[in-house]
């Protein structure tokens, strides 16, 4: 995984060095932020107190596996694994060895030990992460660099002699001075001001950058329908929206029950995992259920609330009113 800070040590600041700072400040803010997501996603249940969920997940979203055991001294644990052959016949390892920063390890089995996969795919998830910080980043760069060209869409023009002369002049002109002084040396006729005229679309790459995110929470399994319209959304309409949310949960919280079949049979646990609850929002948190069907029928639509799945209210042409 990589590591995650910002630049440390004192350096001779460049344009350059300004701006790859911005870039790498901006990439590690949405690495942390779908990491966080991403290492919070699952609920464990009945996990021994020696085991840690936070670490397991992080191992879990950055090596793609860790090992569950029992330590004769600590108890249970659940470390980051280094597999080791023989394969079986489903290529899974038999050996495996458990190990730590600070230097444990230990030799493992199949015997005495469950493998845990982060998805079906036996890949870590920090992979696509990277990938989707990346985008986002530069998105979030491009839209910076757009919005100032609004307040500094010129090209200052001048001999190379007054290249120190125009910086100056620029970083009060960028600064937003009300005045601008200049020596007796200067030379105003030598100077040309030219306008760039950029165009102004940062809010169409705000838009794609949103997108974008929806896509990483979509390939994390978070619901991110949001409804801005002021019109009600059909249940079948929103949960097949949801479709891809949905269905990219099933990989990776599937190889996490199944190693929990496994460690609950292995050593007489009986632990649980299951995908965090999170909610849709809509315009007034409430969903028309099948509206358009039961209208065909000539019945009353229910209205569905989100957060408890049951139908408490009834829908007489466009109102909501309560059932009696």
């Amino acid at each position: 995984m990589a590591k995650i800070g910002k630049f440390t040590g004192r350096r001779k600041k460049t344009e350059f060095g300004e701006s790859a700072l911005r870039n790498r400040i901006a990439h590690d803010q949405y690495l942390e932020r779908l990491t966080e997501l991403a290492i919070a996603m699952f609920d464990w249940q009945n996990l021994p107190d020696t085991v840690d969920p936070r670490y397991m997940e992080l191992a879990l979203f950055s090596e793609g596996m860790s090992v569950f055991f029992e330590d004769e001294v600590m108890g249970f644990l659940c470390l980051k694994v280094m597999p080791d052959a023989p394969l079986n016949v489903y290529e899974i390892p038999m050996g495996r060895t458990a190990y730590a920063v600070n230097g444990y390890q230990k030799r493992l089995d199949d015997e005495n030990s469950v493998i845990i996969y982060n998805n079906m795919l036996h890949t870590n998830s920090v992979t696509m992460v990277e990938m989707y910080a990346t985008r986002l980043a530069e998105l979030d760069r491009i839209v910076e660099i757009n919005a100032q060209a609004q307040k500094t869409p010129i090209l200052v023009q001048g001999s190379e002699t007054q290249r120190l002369t125009l910086k100056n002049l620029y970083k009060e002109y960028a600064g937003n001075s009300p005045v601008i002084f200049g020596d007796k040396n200067l030379d105003i006729n030598s100077l040309k001001v030219l306008k760039t005229d950029a165009p102004y679309i940062a809010d169409k790459l705000y838009q794609l950058k949103t997108q974008i995110w929806n896509e990483a929470l979509t390939y994390l399994g978070i619901s991110n329908l949001n409804i801005q319209k002021k019109e009600r959304l059909i249940s079948d309409e929103a949960i097949r929206s949801q479709g891809g949310t949905i269905a990219s949960r099933y990989s990776r919280l599937e190889s996490r029950r199944e190693a929990v079949e496994k460690i609950n049979d292995m050593f007489g646990l009986d632990i649980k995992v299951d995908f965090r609850d999170d909610f849709r929002q809509t315009d007034d948190e409430y969903m028309i259920e099948n509206e358009s069907e039961l209208e065909e029928l000539g019945l009353k639509p229910m209205v569905q609330d989100l957060r408890t799945r049951s139908p408490i209210k009834e829908v007489r042409g466009r109102e909501v009113v309560n059932n009696p």
